[in-house]
């Protein structure tokens, strides 16, 4: 019998307040006027939403793990094979974030097939750089392989603009491959374009656009890069290492890159792949900036034409004033210092805003910043 479109809403409503009420409600649900169980199409996916947000209940809220009244016992491989055959690709991004960041199921980092089977993104490479540690043989040599994508991805939407950016002033004289408003040489298009002024349509129309170039500058400048490895500091980590290595490859620039925790570790030498730079970084512990910043201050060679640039929120674990002496020394060479209290593009930061000031009080550049706005700042400097 073909239900109409009234039966159809209502078992459509049934189905909802299932989903909302729990199994509990399903032997109610069931007893409904003109209702069949078999009119129910939600179970699986009550299961599915279930084996994840049930976490949120211990056993004084009825939930016991492992339990329920579903027709198989799940585990983490056939429910991630029910998520993606249920969800769309966008849910079930969000529902594998918060399985790791959440509840914790970091069966899905350390099983080789799993870990293959997620979508590469942003999430899961900072994911697999807080798991890493518990990662061996196969599953890391897969981990390193969806870091790579990640990484790869990142550095060529960020590696067009920086070089434009970056590598030297603007030429009138010469175009440019690399098409941005920045660049949009107004006056030579709209001369060059005349000729296809529409008289009937009094309209201004432009077949082509035309594009300032770059003169590369031929006195390197020395970037030094010091970021803090503590926990709160992870988007930024991953950019500043995926902008140190696309730096690395400037003719304009010769770049130093280190990271620290308690501890200087020199990642210079890695530039050429971040991914190498990334796996080598150690999240959390304690922070000494002020042994950081003295350690980049002996890679100064030409203070007049360094930019030093430190990435950290600022929380130091030692005594604060002689992060302050160690930066003010720093500048007195005539270094330019920019401190960054995150680098990414989300925007958000949490950072020591008093210490934030007094940096700034002496003459450092402090901000959060986008790469992008990182590449312009740096570009100004030297061009």
């Amino acid at each position: 019998m073909v239900k109409d479109h009234a039966e159809l809403n209502r078992a459509e409503t049934l189905n909802r307040w299932r989903l909302i009420l729990g199994e509990s409600s399903e032997e109610g649900l069931s007893n409904a006027d003109d209702y069949s169980p078999d009119d129910f199409k939600y179970t699986e996916v009550d299961e599915i939403l279930g084996y994840l947000y049930n976490r949120e209940y211990g056993e004084e809220q009825g939930y016991r793990k492992g339990g329920g009244r579903g027709s198989s016992d799940l585990t983490v491989p056939k429910w991630l094979h029910k998520v993606r055959e249920l969800f769309p690709k966008s849910t079930v991004e969000i529902l594998e974030k918060q399985a790791l960041d959440r509840y914790g199921l970091t069966e899905l980092l350390t099983d080789k097939k799993l870990l293959e089977s997620l979508e590469p993104n942003m999430n899961l490479l900072k994911n697999i750089m807080q798991f890493k540690g518990r990662m061996k043989g196969d599953v890391l040599k897969s981990a390193k392989e969806i870091v790579r994508v990640v990484v790869e991805e990142l550095r060529r939407k960020l590696e067009s603009q920086t070089k434009a950016s970056i590598i030297g002033k603007r030429s009138r004289y010469a175009s440019s491959s690399v098409r941005s408003l920045r660049n949009l040489n107004f006056k030579q298009t709209i001369t060059k374009n005349l000729k296809n002024y529409d008289k009937n349509n009094r309209r201004f129309v432009i077949d082509r656009l035309y594009f300032d170039g770059n003169i590369q500058s031929h006195n390197k400048w020395d970037i030094i890069i010091g970021v803090d490895e503590s926990g709160s500091m992870l988007d930024s980590v991953i950019y500043s290492s995926v902008m140190a290595s696309i730096f690395y490859r400037l003719n304009a620039l010769r770049t130093k890159l280190f990271i620290f925790d308690t501890q200087v570790v020199d990642l210079s030498d890695r530039l050429e792949d971040p991914v190498d730079v990334l796996m080598n970084v150690q999240l959390g512990g304690g922070t000494h900036i002020t042994k950081a910043l003295r350690y980049g201050e002996t890679l100064i060679e030409n203070p007049g034409k360094t930019i030093y640039i430190l990435v950290s929120d600022l929380e130091e674990g030692y005594p604060i004033q002689h992060m302050y002496k160690a930066c003010k020394d720093i500048l007195d060479t005539g270094c330019k210092l920019l401190v960054l209290t995150a680098l990414d593009f989300n925007g958000d930061t949490v950072y020591n805003k008093h210490a934030a000031q007094t940096l700034s009080n002496m003459g450092a550049h402090v901000a959060a910043i986008t790469p992008n706005e990182l590449a312009d700042w740096i570009g100004e400097i030297i061009t």
